[in-house]
């Protein structure tokens, strides 16, 4: 017989950056293991230094950021630490990115443009990560940017399970913002047994974040409507859609979305919209001053836990969501 056998256990560390601690440490509360310790900081002219306080060598190393504000050091932290892991022996690396950066830019639209979400996936594949997981792509095609398995996780139950006990089937609709999320919004009505309708809109090519409302397809007239969408940006979108569903009869508009990414005026337009709830997901940080009544932020630390177990203990992945995944 070739070859030597240890009897050694496989060892799983958990890591973590600067960008969300208190994410990390409920993920790792809900595992049950500490956040490995580990030397993170900026030399003077912004460059990072990564060390870790502990041997990895053979490790399952699970490796999460969330890519908020400011984005490009989050990533390249995040980049660092895969590279120092393979570099020190880790035996496996799974990077798991709550919010993947960069994933909006997921094609070339017009001629001349990058496709970002490959190059993100290329970064990590060629700074050693073998995994990666993340919630709620923008797109589910970038999960054939990475040249590896990609856990492809869904906050749809968490929110569902918030919002089932406040909604009425009979006079609820699931309401896609565009004609990109209509499949979630399918997964949605087939969950809570409720139609479905969508908003027809165009995009400003030439400005970004700029959406103009066309109309509105499906039942909304006087129905309680759940706007649903991976993420909440400026909130110009989100806002003119729940006027639009106001003005086609609507009785309430709750919003329902992964990603609170509340970039410059969102919070005022969310304050001051016609929305009565919106409901979210911590996978990136909430600052206080960007907290207002009508938010609701839901942990997704238990899902993210589950998932990080099952690839772990070389289980299912696809079993947390029933099979749709």
């Amino acid at each position: 017989m070739s070859g030597k056998k240890t009897t050694g256990e496989r060892n799983l560390m958990f890591f973590s950056g600067r960008a969300h601690p208190e994410l990390a440490e409920e993920v790792a509360n809900a595992l049950g293991v500490e956040i490995t310790p580990t030397a993170l900081r900026d030399f003077a002219n912004g460059e990072i230094y990564v060390r870790y306080l502990e041997s990895v060598r053979g490790c399952d190393a699970f490796v999460i950021q969330s890519h908020t504000a400011p984005i490009n050091q989050w990533i390249m932290e995040q980049l660092i630490m895969v590279d120092a892991l393979k570099r020190a022996s880790a035996k496996r690396v799974t990077v798991i990115m709550p919010f993947y950066g960069y994933a909006r830019q997921d094609k070339k639209g017009r001629g001349r443009e990058p496709i970002t979400a490959r190059l993100v996936a290329d970064m990590f594949k060629q700074a050693g990560a073998d995994r990666m997981m993340s919630i709620d792509l923008h797109t589910s095609q970038i999960q054939g940017f990475f040249d590896g398995p990609v856990d492809h996780l869904f906050a749809m139950p968490v929110l569902i399970n918030y919002l089932r006990g406040k909604l009425d089937p009979a006079t609820t609709t699931i309401v896609s913002p565009d004609t990109g999320r209509v499949r979630l919004a399918e997964r949605w009505s087939d969950t809570l047994g409720t139609p479905v309708a969508f908003i027809h809109k165009r995009r400003d090519l030439d400005v970004a974040n700029q959406v103009k409302v066309h109309e509105v397809v499906g039942k909304v007239h006087g129905r309680t409507c759940v706007l649903i969408d991976d993420m909440i940006d400026t909130g110009g979108s989100i806002c003119k859609a729940a006027d639009a569903l106001y003005e086609h009869g609507a009785t309430d508009v709750i919003v329902a979305a992964t990603h609170a990414v509340f970039s410059g005026p969102a919070v005022d337009r969310l304050k001051n919209s016609r929305i009565s709830e919106v409901v979210v997901t911590n996978t990136l940080p909430i600052e206080e001053e960007k907290r207002f009544d009508s938010l609701t932020v839901m942990s997704i630390a238990p899902l993210i836990a589950r998932a990080i177990t099952e690839v772990f203990t070389d289980g299912s992945v696809t079993s947390l969501f029933e099979g749709d995944a």
